[in-house]
C-alpha cells in the first residue's frame, strides 16, 4: 500500500495520483506539482489515502508544495488571460487559413508555455502560426488537438435531457459507448436521437446498461415459445423496466388473444442474448 493524494487540474478532469511527502492535505486544497507539461496548479479531489501499489503508475511524483495565497493569485490572473490568448490564437489562425477551430487557450502555472487546444476535420500544417504566435508572446507555444467529445467537454453545452452535458459536470473521462446498448436498452437506432452535442453516441447509454444487459438475457426471446399460467405462448415484446413478457396465444376456434405477464410466472424456452445481436442487424435497423 501506498499513501497518495488524488489531483485534478480541471473541474472535471482526470484524477492523478501524487504522493503527498509528509504533508497532509484536504478536499480542495490547491496544489503545485511537476507534470508532463510542466509546472501547474491543481485542486485536491481526494486527500491523503491508502491505495494498492497496483492501482499506481510508476513513477509516483511527489507534490512540489502546498499552493500559497501567492500561488493562487497568479493561477487566477492565468485563468484570466483565457480571453486574450483566445482573440489571438483566432485571428493568426484566421490569417494563416487554417481549416482549424480554436476550443481553448491557457498558461502553464509557470507562464513557461501557451497551450491552445483545437479542432480540426484533417491534418494542419501550423508550423508557421506557431512561429507567429511565438513572435506574439514571446515563449513556447504547443498546439494540441483535440476530437469533438473534449470539445464539449472543455465548453460545455446542453444535452437533450435540458440538463448541461454529463461530460462537462461530473464525467472523468470518456467510457466506450456502442450502438448494441442502444439496442439492447430498446431505444430508437435513429442516430439523430442518440447523438449528443459532439455527434457521438451519448455517454449516457452507459450509465444504466449492467442493469439492461442482466435482465436481457432473462427475457425470453421474440418469437419463441413460452409457458405461462394459461398455456403456451409466443412472444412477441419484452418491457425490461417493467419486467413484463407479452405473449400472442391463438385459440382452438382460431381467434387470437394477446396477454401480459410478469416475467417471473412464465417458463421461457429460449432466453436472449446479447451476443446475437450483430452489427449487420444493427445497420438494417438505423436503415429501417
Amino acid at each position: 500500500m501506498a499513501i497518495v493524494i488524488g489531483v485534478q487540474f480541471k473541474s472535471t478532469g482526470k484524477l492523478y495520483y501524487f504522493s503527498p511527502k509528509d504533508i497532509i492535505f484536504e478536499e480542495n486544497d490547491g496544489v503545485i506539482t511537476e507534470t508532463v507539461r510542466g509546472v501547474e496548479f491543481g485542486k485536491v479531489a481526494m486527500a491523503n489515502r491508502e491505495v494498492p501499489e497496483s492501482e499506481i503508475v510508476a513513477p509516483l511524483k511527489e507534490v512540489i508544495r502546498k499552493a500559497t495565497p501567492e500561488d493562487i493569485k497568479r493561477h487566477e490572473e492565468n485563468l484570466s488571460k483565457r480571453n486574450y490568448l483566445m482573440k489571438i490564437a483566432i485571428e493568426k489562425s484566421n490569417a494563416h487559413k487554417l481549416n482549424m477551430k480554436v476550443v481553448d487557450a491557457e498558461y502553464t502555472f509557470d507562464r513557461q508555455k501557451v497551450i491552445i487546444y483545437f479542432t480540426a476535420e484533417s491534418r494542419v500544417d501550423f508550423r508557421e502560426l506557431v512561429k507567429d504566435l511565438a513572435s506574439v508572446f514571446h515563449i513556447r507555444i504547443e498546439l494540441r488537438q483535440i476530437y469533438e467529445r473534449d470539445d464539449i467537454k472543455m465548453r460545455g453545452a446542453l444535452a437533450a435531457c435540458g440538463r448541461p452535458c454529463c461530460c462537462a459536470t461530473f464525467l472523468q473521462d470518456f467510457e466506450k459507448v456502442s450502438i448494441k446498448m442502444a439496442k439492447i436498452q430498446g431505444l430508437s437506432l435513429n442516430p439523430q436521437k442518440l447523438s449528443g452535442c459532439c455527434g457521438k453516441l451519448m455517454c449516457c447509454l452507459k450509465f444504466e446498461n449492467s442493469y439492461y444487459q442482466d435482465m436481457y438475457k432473462k427475457m425470453p426471446k421474440v418469437n419463441s415459445v413460452a409457458t405461462t399460467p394459461d398455456g403456451e405462448g409466443v412472444v412477441i415484446n419484452n418491457d425490461i423496466l417493467r419486467r413484463e413478457v407479452t405473449l400472442r396465444f391463438t385459440m382452438p376456434d382460431g381467434e387470437v388473444e394477446i396477454k401480459k405477464y410478469p416475467l417471473e410466472s412464465i417458463n421461457a424456452k429460449v432466453k436472449q442474448s446479447a451476443e446475437e445481436i450483430s452489427e449487420e442487424d444493427l445497420k438494417l435497423e438505423e436503415e429501417k
